[in-house]
């Protein structure tokens, strides 16, 4: 996987909580082999291990230009080598390690009961220990607590160096929130962000989760956020303010390069051309290509275009490379052929991948019907719907993931899909969008096919991930586990993540930890129930669609009707636009009182004697007093006066 270059050392904010791991990973930075290796560093989720290990690598490669640094999830390392066995490519899977010289391997807590696996990875450290190459791991807990792990792993973790990383003190939780800010070009009122920072979050994630809230919040609202307007807003409870640490850091090394000897060896005994396609065919046999090509030109008496053969050949590797990563995003069982690692068979390679192409379907996509044009705005949705439209203008940057929260029918499912519609007008783009219930059967269903991999495929190819009612997944661990996989995919390519819940994710039973915590990194929007305007603005438009101008009584006596979500308020429409029709009149406030309360219809009365007690009838039939009646006396010349003298 490619270094996120925006994981680096200084954008890394260093405190007491997590000091001693900076100052150890800039070490081995520096002088990768040399100082503490292997590296094991641990923490609860979101509190930058992922951060911290792409940070090494790319300093290692600022300090030594020629490094050779791999970063890698387990489950990409498990993925990778089982794809590699399958295709008989065993030997070259192995070889692909040999001229690293950072090797950086994440999520080392997935090595449970995976004795194959650890067994693999065993050998692979103690190769690159001998050949005094860095390798760092990273875990949610350390190596004694990783269940079923071999003592013999453990033991060598703890022969090179273990440090954790703590929760972020007051200092270091302000200091992010300024910078983040800043960055953002968000500007808060004095004392906003030291509030914010005095309440004590999990993790960085949560932090900077916070900081969303408020950039959404003072976006859409006019007044500007006061400390106690935020605190009120965020609904914490208490923390502590620890003190701060400074960051100091170490002077840079040089790194030597490894080829140096090789050169001036070859320089001595024979002639510069000779020793440049030498020094080629080395490099790239070292990593698993077959240098034909490259053999051929020294065979030739003093070839003149041997520089320009050398870059075609390299040219052609760096083809194959995209060729194979592509091919590993879509069919990871397909990227070990051996197609990828001849130069020279560079068109057959492309078929391969053409042919991978052809052979997936793109996932489900959003409904045409479901637009922004078509959603109501008011009150009680502002938030979300703000977040909403700037997630479609500003994919991956903005708000990422956007998590919309609310109870059922207010609206969450028709704004995931408006996100989806308008990130789908982008060129080239494929945005999937479906219900977690559909993701799940699909994945069993790939399961029962032995298909699990091309599933994997269809997905990590996709320009954005719409994900309706995520707490299906909830208890369901092998679904969790995959898309916390295609998340942490997602989100290191900056493609645009959205979910929709029916709670707050901390408050989902069963849902993953990781998962919850990088939900909260982003923004977490929630619709409440309609209020008055926004049922107004739904009924009327609803009314205007059907009959034109809508009837103003009727649309007043819908809206102050009760109803808990948007549904429920266009079922309330339905049903007196479906009265209406029955009867062949139009839609009226005394058509929806009799429909919806069981009130009888005004009926028209001769010489009738009101006496009302000063109550005003309604004009449509109803007393607007409960605590009073009006009362109808009968005609006396209608009735038998019996005279009693």
């Amino acid at each position: 996987m490619e270094l996120n270059q925006v994981f680096r050392f200084d954008t890394f904010l260093v405190g007491a909580n997590n000091r001693l791991a900076v100052t150890a990973a800039r070490a081995v930075a520096q002088t990768p082999g040399t100082a503490y290796n292997p590296l094991f560093i641990y923490s609860a989720t979101g509190l930058g291990k992922t951060h911290l290990l792409m940070a090494i690598g790319q300093q290692a490669k600022q300090v030594g230009p020629t490094v050779v640094v791999e970063y890698l999830t387990l489950e990409e390392f498990v993925e990778a080598f089982h794809a590699a066995v399958a295709a008989g490519q065993s030997d070259a899977y192995r070889n692909r390690f040999v001229n690293v010289d950072v090797l950086l391997i994440d999520d080392v807590q997935f090595l449970t009961h995976r004795r194959e696996m650890q067994t693999e990875l065993l050998r692979l450290i103690k190769q690159l220990q001998d050949a005094d190459k860095q390798i760092v791991l990273s875990s949610d807990r350390p190596p004694s607590e990783i269940e079923g792990l071999d003592e013999r792993l453990v033991s060598g973790f703890a022969g090179g160096l273990i440090v954790d990383i703590g929760r972020p003190d007051f200092e270091t939780r302000l200091a992010i929130l300024r910078r983040r800010a800043e960055e953002r070009d968000a500007a808060f009122g004095a004392g906003v962000l030291e509030a914010v920072a005095a309440f004590e979050s999990a993790n960085v994630r949560e932090l900077l989760g916070t900081l969303n809230r408020l950039v959404a919040f003072q976006a859409v609202n006019e007044a500007p956020l006061t400390p106690e307007s935020a605190t009120a807003l965020l609904g914490w409870e208490g923390g502590e303010p620890p003190a701060a640490a400074i960051e100091s850091p170490p002077a840079a090394d040089e790194f030597s390069d490894f080829l140096s000897d090789v050169t001036s060896v070859l320089t001595r005994q024979v002639e510069e051309w000779r020793r440049r396609v030498a020094e080629a065919i080395m490099r790239w046999e070292g990593e698993g290509y077959r240098t034909a090509r490259l053999e051929a030109l020294l065979n030739q008496e003093a070839p003149v275009n041997a520089e320009s053969s050398i870059r075609d050949f390299e040219q052609a590797i760096e083809r194959l490379r995209e060729l194979e990563a592509e091919m590993t995003a879509m069919d990871p069982t397909g990227a070990g052929h051996a197609v990828f690692r001849d130069p020279d068979l560079v068109a057959d390679a492309e078929a391969l991948v053409q042919r991978a192409r052809e052979g997936l379907s793109p996932p489900p996509g959003p409904s045409a019907l479901w637009t922004f044009e078509e959603y109501a705005g008011g009150e009680s949705n502002k938030l979300a719907l703000s977040a909403a439209r700037a997630a479609g203008e500003l994919p991956g940057r903005r708000y990422n993931p956007l998590v919309l929260v609310g109870p059922a029918g207010v609206g969450k499912t028709h704004l995931l899909h408006a996100i989806g519609n308008v990130l789908a007008n982008a060129p080239g783009a494929i945005v999937a969008c479906l219900s977690a219930q559909d993701f799940l059967d699909e994945l069993v269903q790939a399961i029962e096919r032995d298909r699990v991999d091309p599933w994997r495929a269809r997905y990590r190819r996709v320009t954005a991930l719409l994900l309706d009612d995520v707490h299906l997944l909830a208890g369901k661990e092998r679904s969790q586990e995959e898309l916390f996989h295609l998340y942490n995919h997602m989100a290191a390519a900056e493609r645009q993540l959205v979910f929709t819940l029916h709670a707050p994710p901390r408050a989902v039973q069963a849902l993953d930890d990781r998962l919850v915590s990088r939900f909260e990194g982003g923004l977490v929007a929630e619709l409440a129930p309609p209020d008055r305007e926004l049922k107004q603005a739904l009924i009327r438009r609803q009314l205007t669609h059907r009959t034109g101008e809508p009837d103003g009584d009727l649309v007043d006596y819908l809206a102050a009707r009760p109803a808990d979500s948007v549904r429920a308020v266009l079922g309330l429409v339905q049903r007196v636009l479906g009265a209406a029709d029955a009867r062949g009149a139009t839609p009226s406030a005394a058509l929806a009182r009799e429909l919806l309360e069981g009130a009888a219809p005004p009926t028209p009365r001769t010489s009738v004697s009101l006496r009302a007690s000063g109550v005003v009838a309604s004009p449509v039939g109803m007393v607007k007093s409960r605590e009073k009646f009006v009362w109808s006396w009968p005609n006396p010349a209608e009735r038998l006066v019996e005279d009693l003298s």
